[in-house]
């Protein structure tokens, strides 16, 4: 490393005044105060608003603030919404029952001769699968 350039790394006391909390830390901290600590020496002195020993996150103590009713308004939305989703389902399964009666609707409706023409088509593939399979067996 080179020298006279690396800031001075020593112990400093950090104190947490919310709950009066002293952390003992290397750091390299620049500050003008000092402090006396129990062992009997003197360290940098760091007061601090905020720590792990005061923060809400880390105590377990998270409140949500409403702020002019912004949580209310969000569930009222987000219930609309789905609600919403919920009842787009059923009316896409109530459109789907629709065409195949249409479709029934159809197939009755057909002329007798589309129908007489069919079925002697359909005879005659049978008579060709049978011829096939005579000669087959032979």
């Amino acid at each position: 490393m080179k020298k006279e350039i690396h800031p001075e790394y020593r112990t400093v006391l950090f104190h947490d005044v919310s709950v009066d909390k002293y952390y003992l830390i290397p750091s390299t901290l620049e500050t003008d105060q000092t402090k006396e600590w129990e062992d009997g020496n003197t360290y940098p002195y760091c007061p601090l608003d905020v720590s792990s020993a005061s923060h809400p996150f880390y105590t377990g103590q998270n409140k949500i603030i409403d702020t002019g009713g912004r949580v209310e308004r969000f569930k009222k939305r987000f219930s609309k919404k789905k609600a919403a989703v919920k009842a787009a389902p059923a009316e896409e399964s109530s459109q789907e029952e629709t065409p195949p009666a249409e479709e029934e609707d159809l197939k009755t409706s057909v002329p007798a001769e589309e129908v007489t023409k069919e079925a002697p088509e359909a005879s005659t593939e049978e008579g060709s699968d049978e011829s096939s399979n005579s000669s087959e067996e032979k």
